[in-house]
């Protein structure tokens, strides 16, 4: 039965541990699909503004391809944070956190300033830290 409780924390544990990868990178794509230029959404795919090589082939091919790739790499997060081990799946959630955090304010820097990017760095910053202080709750809870 322990072997049970530890594993049922373990997979509870990981799966919040994704969620501030999946929030910057839910937040990137949306800032994304928002600040697309008119032109691109008419039809337009060589007007496709985006940072990343094969998202931008992605959405250079189709006007559905951000789409695509955005379900494919969410999908990959919650894999990969989910399945690696522990200390590999943190440091790539992690790198997730601020790959995205800093993509996003890519969009809203220029367009909103200064104070919306610190914003959103420190939203995601009390995101990290209550979801680090809810798996480390249940660690002392099931000891």
């Amino acid at each position: 039965m322990p072997g049970r409780v530890n594993k049922a924390v373990n997979g509870k544990q990981k799966l919040l541990s994704i969620i501030p990868a999946w929030w910057a990178s839910l937040f990137d794509i949306i800032v994304t699909i928002v600040h697309q230029p008119d032109e691109y959404w008419s039809g337009d795919l060589t007007t496709a503004n985006e940072g990343n090589p094969f998202g931008k082939w992605m959405m250079g091919n189709h006007v559905s391809g951000i789409f695509v790739i955005s379900a494919f790499w969410l999908l990959m997060i919650g894999l990969l944070g989910y399945y690696l081990p522990r200390v590999l799946s943190k440091i790539f959630l992690v790198f997730v956190l601020t790959i995205h955090g800093w993509g996003a304010a890519t969009w809203i820097g220029p367009r909103y300033g200064f104070w919306a990017v610190v914003t959103l760095f420190l939203l995601n910053a009390i995101l990290f830290g209550w979801v680090d202080k809810q798996t480390a709750r249940q660690i002392d809870i099931h000891k």
